[in-house]
């Protein structure tokens, strides 16, 4: 089976909160990790998403460190568009 991970970076001008992180997370840059597998038996390359993941600092007291959670795409949808209809 075929595999691809893509990787974007999304950025937050407000705090905020995804469903499965248990903290509230800084305005900033997070870089997110998309695993897709191809549909075998097409006429032409088609991909769905298997995996979805962010890149977070780490749990105080390890800041200084980064963790990769598995969130879902819906989920980060959301606090995207939660996070555009904010206001300062």
């Amino acid at each position: 089976m075929t595999m691809r991970s893509r990787r974007e970076t999304v950025h937050f001008k407000h705090p905020f909160r995804i469903k499965g992180i248990d903290r509230q997370l800084g305005p900033g840059a997070y870089e997110v990790i998309t695993d897709e597998e191809m549909i075998e038996g097409l006429s032409f390359p088609c991909f769905r998403r298997i995996a979805t993941m962010i890149m977070v600092p780490g749990a105080p007291p390890h800041r200084s460190s980064m963790e990769m959670i598995s969130i879902s795409s819906v989920d980060l949808s959301d606090a995207q568009r939660n996070d555009a209809s904010a206001r300062p």
